[in-house]
């Protein structure tokens, strides 16, 4: 186990998807800042090591003989596909479910507790830029990663410029790292999203809800950020080498 320590927190979540589990419970960022590796990550929080690699050690010894996805192995179109169909749909069921929730109970509990108005505030900017960013990478970039698979198979791959690429996938890992800071922002806010003593069943709801479309949108972002966005990359680079 010693050597998982030395391994970044994107290789091992990309390895074993449960490992994510672990990682969210010690809020260590696999996603937007999954290139640091777990001992790094570690020591950034004061965590005790030993008791991350316990945790990591038997979720994964749980997860033998069960059929994870490969995402790693998986043909780019193929893996675009997956997140459009399971986090994109999740996205886009969520955004305007949990939205409804906090504007409710931010006008009925927001005198009591005026954290609610920032939270409010918060996740509408994640709405709001959340769908964009859906709509750009499901018109555009999603595309483009097809339309490179395509063009390998008939060795016409000098027709794409590698900036098709690389300019929407900048913006878009952009718009990754601002997301996460607003969630972080709303972690801090709820006090990882424990309700107060008080809290009404649908306030306590809103933070359900919250945590887990945080947990969904760090799975989200891992598999754009480390997984199909630099196998895109690289395989424009090994396209276009070929042919020069």
């Amino acid at each position: 186990m010693n050597a998982i320590s030395q391994q970044t927190l994107a290789e091992i979540v990309t390895t074993n998807h449960r490992a994510a589990a672990v990682f969210e419970k010690y809020q260590l960022d696999f996603c937007c800042r999954g290139k640091r590796s777990l001992k790094e990550a570690c020591a950034e929080k004061s965590l005790d090591i030993e008791d991350v690699l316990s945790e990591l050690q038997n979720t994964i010894a749980s997860s033998n003989g069960n059929k994870d996805p490969s995402f790693d192995l998986l043909p780019l179109g193929l893996l675009a596909d997956y997140i459009r169909d399971t986090h994109h749909a999740y996205t886009k069921k969520e955004l305007p479910q949990i939205f409804l929730y906090l504007e409710k109970v931010s006008s009925k509990h927001g005198t009591r507790h005026p954290e609610l108005f920032r939270i409010f505030d918060a996740f509408a900017a994640i709405k709001e830029e959340m769908e964009m960013h859906m709509q750009k990478e499901e018109l555009v970039l999603f595309p483009r990663i097809k339309e490179l698979e395509r063009l390998k198979l008939e060795n016409h791959a000098s027709r794409l410029n590698v900036s098709h690429l690389l300019s929407p996938i900048t913006v878009l890992e952009q718009e990754h790292e601002h997301a996460g800071m607003l969630m972080e922002e709303i972690r801090q806010l709820t006090n990882s999203y424990s309700a107060p003593a008080d809290a009404c069943t649908t306030f306590r709801l809103s933070y359900a809800a919250l945590q887990a479309f945080e947990a969904d949108l760090h799975q989200h972002v891992h598999l754009e950020n480390n997984v199909l966005f630099p196998k895109a990359i690289e395989l424009f680079r090994q396209v276009q080498a070929l042919l020069n």
